[in-house]
């Protein structure tokens, strides 16, 4: 698309009248782009040179710096708790967690990084860190601890990755550049993998969208750290060795929930070996300091209350990812009878009633979902999808609206706003909306950049 060729839309413009242009985007293509609400960012430019690596001291390829590490987790972060349903409303498990985490501050190679700490809603079993300090654990993996050794072990080696500069040194080998460019485009890079059909986009493509891939080596020395973190903190080295026994247990059985934690987290037999070799002699003397599992338990009892209907999400997303819909939705309603206020539960229903064309349905289930976390935006995103495909645009408007003031950043919604406008009769504040996103996207096959210039065109604002 030639940018150069959408006029500018001034408020004095008259429209011109053209050839009308068949709405040619169906309502099956809308829900294709669903999981990219979180998925729009503005490029970054890198200087390449070497630095010192915080950790070993020896100069390592490194394009970029401190305050571009925090940028990029600024701007990634949000989108990827909020794919991950957004960080969980229990403020006392949330609170919790960042005390465990900030304990191990002090004896962290950067001190001085601005680090959090957030439980998110998901269900799948993983934790992630991103290069500025922002480190996030979900549901599922919480649930598979048994003491706060082990949450400690978890923190410290995402610490590992941050210090190390892990997430910084795949930036530079060119293995994070498909997320710093505009959601569209990170979609195109996921379709080559298979990750492109509708069943993903609505329902597991989220998990890990903006999260690297670690090396085994980066595995290793973030394990070392870590256990040096956690054991400098107070906690015993059995803690970390007790992880490195649970995910090689999931390693083995190979579980669908935590088919993504393995693919950013490669893990070996190896590294449990090493857990266990360095515990038995660099740290033999913390192995009886405490687990905690006591304290850990009573903090999260809250969670552990919906175990169940958490192992039920997990198993709706499978039968999600194997196109098993009815098998799906049933799982989901089950989930939702045994935990009626949870949001996840509500917005996955949503988005394997969409799968279905059940829009009707969907939208019940994503107003439910926008009632229960008001401030969370997926649940107005698939509102607004689910009012798109009842026709009923004024609200879909309203809440592609409000799904962008709480988390901006995403031209696809800027599409979605002039869509809903245009079906509307608004077309003045419609053509603004496609000239913005037009200027937004450079993915040229792109449907909606097409059809959004189709109607710039008819109206005058194209040639």
């Amino acid at each position: 698309m030639n940018k150069s060729k959408i006029k500018e839309l001034g408020i004095n413009q008259p429209l011109k009248r053209g050839n009308k242009v068949k709405n040619n985007v169906s309502r099956r293509d809308f829900l294709k782009y669903s999981a990219l609400t979180y998925g729009a960012f503005t490029g970054l430019t890198f200087l390449a040179g070497c630095a010192k690596n915080p950790v070993t001291g020896r100069q390592q390829l490194m394009m970029m710096s401190r305050s571009q590490e925090i940028g990029i987790d600024k701007k990634q972060s949000p989108f990827q708790f909020s794919s991950d349903y957004g960080v969980i409303q229990d403020e006392s498990l949330n609170r919790y967690m960042g005390q465990v985490g900030t304990k191990m501050l002090p004896n962290v190679h950067r001190r001085t990084m601005p680090y959090n700490f957030q439980c998110v809603n998901a269900t799948y079993i993983n934790a992630y860190a991103f290069p500025g300090g922002s480190i996030a654990v979900t549901r599922g993996i919480l649930l598979d601890l048994d003491n706060e050794a082990q949450l400690a072990a978890l923190l410290g080696h995402e610490l590992g990755h941050v210090n190390a500069r892990h997430s910084a040194q795949q930036a530079s080998k060119g293995q994070l550049s498909s997320l710093l460019v505009g959601g569209l485009s990170v979609l195109a890079g996921t379709q080559g993998s298979g990750l492109g059909q509708l069943t993903q986009q609505l329902g597991a493509l989220g998990q890990g969208l903006f999260l690297s891939s670690y090396s085994r080596d980066n595995e290793r020395e973030a394990d070392s750290l870590g256990q040096e973190y956690m054991v400098k903190a107070g906690y015993s080295s059995k803690g970390f060795v007790g992880l490195m026994e649970m995910l090689n247990s999931l390693n083995k059985a190979k579980p669908s929930s935590s088919r993504m934690l393995f693919a950013t987290h490669p893990m070996s037999s190896e590294r449990l070996q090493a857990a266990v070799q360095r515990d038995g002699t660099i740290y033999h003397n913390t192995r009886y300091f405490p687990l905690n599992r006591e304290r850990y338990m009573d903090k999260t009892a809250s969670l552990r209350q919906k175990k169940e209907a958490v192992k039920k999400m997990q198993e709706g997303e499978k039968y999600l990812a194997k196109e098993e819909y009815g098998n799906a939705q049933t799982a989901f309603k089950t989930a939702i009878q045994q935990a009626k206020h949870d949001y996840t539960a509500h917005v996955l229903m949503a988005k394997c009633l969409l799968i279905q064309e059940k829009s009707s349905k969907a939208l019940s289930f994503a107003n439910a979902a926008k009632n229960l976390y008001p401030t969370e935006p997926q649940g107005y995103y698939l509102a607004g999808l689910s009012n798109l495909a009842e026709k009923k645009h004024s609200r879909a408007y309203e809440d592609f609206k409000e799904c962008d003031r709480l988390l901006p950043g995403n031209p696809q919604l800027t599409f979605y706003k002039g869509y809903s406008l245009d079906n509307s009769g608004q077309k003045q504040e419609a053509a603004q909306n496609y000239s913005s996103y037009l200027k937004q996207i450079d993915y040229q096959s792109n449907k909606y950049s097409q059809h959004a210039y189709k109607r710039l065109k008819a109206w005058g604002y194209a040639n």
